[in-house]
């Protein structure tokens, strides 16, 4: 049977394995309020009052209780969908909850009942206007976020923040857009439109605030991505070490012997809320030993993806002819910190020095540190938050993916070039307009309101089942 948006959908909504409590979330599309009832008299033995929590029994076919627990009715509109959804909270197990999935889907054949697909609940609150689509991203977001930090920026898009800023540009580029189509419109009336409205300082006004918005933004889809950082450099100058001072655990093994890490080692770690993927790769040198050729390849594909590099050179000999081979083999645009670890064995201190400028020269910084000791450690984060462009206090930042950022930074470009054509000859303001409306568009597609079905099917297929 085709899957459409109207059918009766149920899905177990809670994680798979053992659980002190497991729920079994049922939607009704077109089948209705006849469906709900019906389905709750058969399942719980009695028709639900609505919004009340009923403890009651879950009946198999036979009428033989298969668990007992809460059970939940929302009639719609009122409900997560917005559609008239029935919710059975009983206890976690796999096998009973997988045999009340079964036993619903059985009672609710009549209805045209199928299983959930992934994240069709939440597409139904953005088809039925319960949600708009950064808000039921969001969703996602806050069951996927790996730090507190990134939770909490996906509640705040939850609740709607980023849309609220994103629907006050859009209002404010309509309300532009209407000087610059009645200028058109009434060519021959004596009013100058946009000059008695300042309609040059209202566009000032926007690309403004939709600088203020992207920056938001940015912070929040660091928030959310992070920042891969790959340890590069030749062996035994103390990688594993630093990916363990950085960690704070004892992840990788630590030898004398070069070569003992053949293999990538990854951890993930949180600096003021933002989480750095630290990868730890096999060193950097000509070697006969097949498995060890391996693990280098392996470490120039890490390298290569890479969104800063940690070179690592020992700090008693300094960069040598060999440490820039390796450099010259860095790919292009690709930040790169130079570490010259063991300062522990040298009368140096822990320091940080720029080394870099422009975008020919891949060396941002050089910070000198101890991993053994930890000497240098809080610079090496504080270098890496400011390579990533965090900024402190950036707290009340919402979560962002980077189709609203391709989408703000659209807007940026589209308002940028209708400053060009603010003035008052006909082509110039036919021009104007367009690219408000382009603005426009773009802005309208972070909270879905002009968004392709292939662009949901995508979004909502990476959601959990249940959800």
């Amino acid at each position: 049977m085709l899957a459409t948006d109207s059918d009766s959908i149920v899905a177990i909504a809670t994680a798979s394995g053992r659980g002190g409590i497991g729920v079994v979330r049922i939607s009704f599309g077109r089948a209705g309020e006849a469906a709900a009832l019906a389905l709750s008299e058969a399942l719980c033995g009695a028709r639900l009052a609505p919004r009340h929590a009923s403890y009651v029994p879950f009946l198999d076919g036979a009428g033989e209780p298969l668990d007992r627990g809460i059970a939940l009715y929302f009639p719609a509109p009122h409900s997560y969908t917005g559609e008239h959804v029935l919710e059975l909270q009983g206890h976690g197990g796999p096998i009973v909850l997988q045999l009340l999935l079964q036993r619903c889907l059985d009672a609710g054949r009549a209805y045209g009942l199928r299983l959930a697909e992934p994240g069709e609940f939440t597409r139904r609150a953005f088809l039925n206007d319960k949600l708009d689509l950064a808000q039921a991203e969001a969703v996602a977001d806050l069951i996927e976020a790996s730090t507190e930090a990134a939770a909490r920026s996906a509640g705040r898009s939850l609740d709607g923040v980023f849309s609220r800023d994103v629907h006050v540009l859009v209002d404010d580029v309509i309300a532009l857009r209407m000087l610059v189509e009645a200028t058109l419109d009434f060519p021959e009336e004596e009013i100058d439109f946009l000059e008695a409205a300042d309609a040059r300082g209202k566009l000032a006004h926007i690309r403004e605030r939709l600088a203020h918005v992207l920056g938001d933004a940015r912070q929040g889809a660091l928030l959310r991505e992070g920042l891969s950082v790959v340890l590069a450099g030749q062996p035994n100058v103390g990688k594993s070490s630093l990916l363990n001072a950085l960690a704070g655990a004892e992840l990788a093994i630590v030898t004398p012997i070069a070569g003992t890490t053949r293999d990538k080692v990854a951890q993930t770690i949180q600096v003021e809320g933002i989480p750095l993927h630290i990868v730890d790769t096999a060193g950097l040198r000509e070697t006969e030993d097949e498995v060890e050729k391996i693990g280098i390849a392996r470490t120039w594909g890490e390298i290569e993806r890479a969104d800063v590099v940690l070179h690592l050179l020992d700090a008693r000999s300094g960069r040598g002819p060999d440490d820039e081979v390796i450099a010259a083999r860095f790919p292009a645009g690709v930040p790169v910190v130079r570490v010259l670890n063991k300062t522990d064995l040298t009368d140096a201190p822990a320091s940080v020095a720029r080394v870099g400028g422009g975008a020919a020269c891949a060396d941002v910084c050089e910070v000198r540190l101890s991993a053994k000791r930890g000497d240098g450690i809080d610079l090496l984060r504080g270098e890496l938050l400011r390579i990533a462009g965090w900024q402190a206090g950036a707290e009340s930042v919402y979560l962002a993916r980077e189709r609203h950022l391709i989408a703000l930074r659209a807007a940026q470009a589209h308002l940028a070039r209708a400053a060009g054509h603010a003035d008052q000859n006909a082509q110039a303001l036919d021009l104007f307009a367009e690219e408000l409306r382009l603005a426009q568009e773009q802005l309208n597609s972070i909270t879905g309101e002009f968004t392709s079905d292939d662009l949901l099917g995508v979004i909502f297929s990476r959601f959990c089942i249940g959800k």
